[in-house]
């Protein structure tokens, strides 16, 4: 689908693409104020906590997209491109997001919830690497890499649904105000479905809205005479990440911090377990980590990981602004130190 939408702005004038950018930008931001206000009455209507709704039916939703631009990458023979979108994003989910997020008001969330998923966060960063580890050759690890096998693959979707599973559980044993009113009637359960309909709707603008944005965006650029190499380093990187970031920061700006930490987490998860789960599942031999993911991707992204989990254990109940300048700081300095290693390396 993304080649096909930039083969068409491709051949737009310049004014069209514009208005395309204006239309997109807009859609963008009316998506996320819909999902969000759909998410928090979700969550109330269920009991769930806007955290949990936020880590599992939002983050399932905006990381689709990735997990099928990873899938048809492996597919076609480019396995390094699809673990490098897994690995990318979560630095960036966590890092500039996250601290983004926190930057604009502090983030609420419930201390005890969030911990938890902030350790399966952790530990399904720790499990990939785990997973790529050449453990028959452990001397060639940071020369030649490892492979995330397909068997492993497998063993992630497991994990996803164990995943998801377990995070419903521990927002049932959370006492929510939600949660007292009873059973539902069946009018009630009518109108949740109405509800899941139109979360499910709003993620699929914000989705279609960062995929036509981001090609015409480039294509503009590609015309004022920006290199190709700097849009695919910015624009390209930036637009796997776009739907996470509209909704944090529209979560926040709507007093729903809660729910812009779950979906971090989440999709930080997801990106582990679904997309790097099911790319790895999808092709016989497996996704392939070179030398550079073990001598600095995985070590940034664990790192990263670990700034957040430690962010949460010293925060209370609130991510503050102090924080977010750590989050953001952390991410430019592995983000400068990547673009410096790879000039050296080339």
């Amino acid at each position: 689908m993304e080649q096909w939408i930039e083969q068409l702005v491709t051949g737009l004038a310049s004014p069209f693409l514009f208005l395309i950018i204006v239309v997109t930008l807009y859609t963008l931001g009316k998506g996320a104020d819909w999902l969000v206000d759909e998410a928090v009455v979700l969550s109330t209507r269920w009991g769930m906590g806007k955290a949990v709704i936020g880590a599992t039916i939002v983050s399932i939703g905006t990381t689709t997209p990735e997990a099928a631009v990873s899938v048809l990458s492996a597919i076609q023979g480019k396995p390094g491109l699809a673990l490098g979108n897994a690995v990318g994003s979560i630095i960036c989910d966590t890092g500039l997001i996250l601290g983004l997020a926190s930057l604009i008001a502090p983030l609420q969330f419930n201390r005890q919830l969030t911990s938890k998923l902030s350790n399966v966060q952790v530990g399904a960063g720790i499990l990939l690497v785990v997973g790529c580890f050449p453990w028959t050759s452990p001397a060639r690890v940071f020369t030649q890499g490892g492979t995330l096998s397909q068997l492993v693959g497998c063993g992630f979707i497991v994990l996803l649904g164990l995943y998801i599973w377990q995070s419903i559980r521990w927002a049932a044993s959370i006492t929510d105000e939600a949660s007292e009113n009873g059973q539902e009637s069946e009018d009630e359960a009518a109108n949740s479905f109405v509800i899941l309909a139109k979360l499910i709707g709003s993620i699929a603008i914000i989705v279609i809205s960062a995929q036509i944005l981001i090609p015409s965006v480039s294509v503009i650029a590609q015309r004022i005479g920006v290199p190709k190499h700097i849009i695919s380093a910015t624009l390209v990187a930036f637009g796997t990440s776009l739907p996470e970031l509209v909704t944090a920061i529209t979560a926040v700006r709507r007093g729903h911090g809660e729910l812009a930490v779950g979906n971090i987490i989440g999709a930080d998860i997801l990106n582990v377990l679904f997309v790097a789960g099911v790319s790895a599942a999808a092709t016989p031999g497996g996704l392939q980590a070179d030398g550079q993911f073990f001598q600095f991707l995985f070590p940034a992204m664990l790192f990263i990981l670990i700034v957040f989990r430690c962010g949460i254990f010293v925060s209370g109940s609130q991510l503050k602004r102090p924080f977010g300048v750590v989050l953001v700081a952390t991410w430019l300095a592995v983000t400068i130190l990547s673009y410096i290693l790879s000039i050296e390396m080339h």
